[in-house]
């Protein structure tokens, strides 16, 4: 038993003192690492789209959330996010600031978000209620492929919720904009 262990106590030792075999073991422990820090950061990539003041040019931003193991704290953070509008200046804001997230459930696939009534304000750049609740509901199913249905509720009342039945009626088409 003591010569087997010997053994192979022997072959490591060998295996280590090569320098091409150590190289090999550095990159593998710093790629460890790297995937550690990765997995362990807590943060997930999440896209909100905004338009611009000029033009109704659409641009994307990329945010890093934090993630969470529970689904609907994820969506959570990322509708309470897309309200607090862009990260440029150059970029109009969805909803006005004082728009607010009343309630919030995920049940059974679908997204209940009931905002606060200021969502059918005007927003500065001067888009519609129905444009900017669109975009909302698209960066939910864009970013949460498990989410099937969204429903948007402005003060406790349903909004527009046939349009988006008939937008998203094909549920490999989720990336309508408003006409």
């Amino acid at each position: 038993m003591k010569e087997g262990l010997k053994k192979i106590l022997a072959s490591i030792s060998l295996f280590f003192s090569n320098t091409k075999n150590r190289r090999l073991i550095y990159i593998v422990l710093i790629f460890l690492i790297a995937l550690g820090n990765f997995l362990y950061s807590g943060l997930a990539r999440k896209t909100f789209v905004f338009y611009s003041y000029i033009g109704e040019h659409l641009v994307v931003e990329d945010r890093m959330l934090h993630r969470s193991f529970d689904r609907e704290e994820n969506i959570r953070r990322y509708v309470e996010e897309a309200l607090l509008g862009p990260a440029s200046p150059d970029l109009v804001l969805l909803f006005p600031r004082e728009t607010r997230l009343s309630s919030f459930m995920f049940r059974g696939g679908t997204v209940y978000a009931d905002l606060t009534e200021s969502a059918v304000l005007p927003s500065q750049g001067g888009w519609n209620v129905f444009r900017s609740l669109l975009t909302l509901n698209e960066g939910i199913r864009r970013n949460f492929s498990y989410v099937n249905d969204v429903r948007i509720f402005i003060g406790g009342n349903e909004a527009f919720s046939e349009e988006f039945r008939l937008i998203f009626a094909n549920s490999a088409d989720n990336s309508r904009t408003s006409p």
